[in-house]
């Protein structure tokens, strides 16, 4: 009878010792896979991401490490946002929507922005024989402190306070050796009189403006 008891014993015994060691095992090989390093890193144990660890998260988890990644930098974050491109603006009139016409009837100049008038000057016209020439042209050349030529003595007045130019020249016709454009004028009382050769003699202040309005290509349409 002890004998049997006995021999019980040592079979839970065994038992006991069998089942100990498997769990050790089973413990063992857990932690150890735990331990091991990732397969996608380096040699020198940096952690280098692969086409499947991006394709198998989540959207939402992709955008949330984006979000951290922003915190984390502030300044690139903000500078990437300073860098994207903006709409360009439409406050600046180009040259196709800006025109200038020229009425000889009330001796005035208007200055067309997307066909509303923004501005309009008195101007001197040419005399009689020396008719400012009507249709419609471009402005082709400008000039600051211009230099000019009298068409029938061939006297060159230089620029200054003096010159019949004035300080601004807008040209927009010329016949190859004669020129026509808006110019000013040292005196003001001959604005609003036909008596140049055929230019649009402006006041100072006024020519300054109409400079800063157009430019080469402006459309001018003169007429009467």
């Amino acid at each position: 009878m002890a004998t049997v008891r006995n021999e019980s014993v040592t079979r839970m015994a065994m038992l006991l010792c069998f089942g100990t060691g498997f769990l050790s095992l089973a413990v063992h090989w857990h932690v150890s896979n735990l331990m091991e390093p990732p397969t996608n890193q380096d040699a020198s144990g940096i952690y280098v991401a692969t086409a499947a660890d991006t394709a198998t998260k989540p959207k939402s988890s992709i955008l949330n490490e984006t979000h951290k990644a922003n915190v984390s930098r502030p300044i690139q974050s903000l500078l990437a946002k300073v860098s994207m491109p903006q709409k360009p603006s439409t406050v600046l009139a180009s040259a196709n929507q800006t025109h200038v016409v020229v009425d000889l009837s009330d001796r005035r100049v208007y200055v067309y922005r997307q066909d509303q008038v923004i501005a309009s000057y008195p101007t001197g016209i040419g005399k009689k024989g020396w008719e400012t020439p009507t249709g419609t042209f471009e402005i082709h050349n400008m000039r600051r402190n211009p230099v000019w030529r009298h068409p029938i003595t061939g006297k060159v007045f230089p620029a200054g306070v003096d010159s019949p130019l004035g300080d601004r020249w807008i040209g927009f016709w010329s016949d190859g050796h004669n020129k026509i454009g808006f110019h000013g004028t040292p005196d003001d009382s001959l604005v609003g009189s036909a008596v140049s050769h055929g230019c649009l003699r402006m006041r100072t202040p006024d020519v300054r403006m109409l400079y800063q309005q157009v430019r080469v290509g402006t459309k001018v349409e003169v007429r009467q």
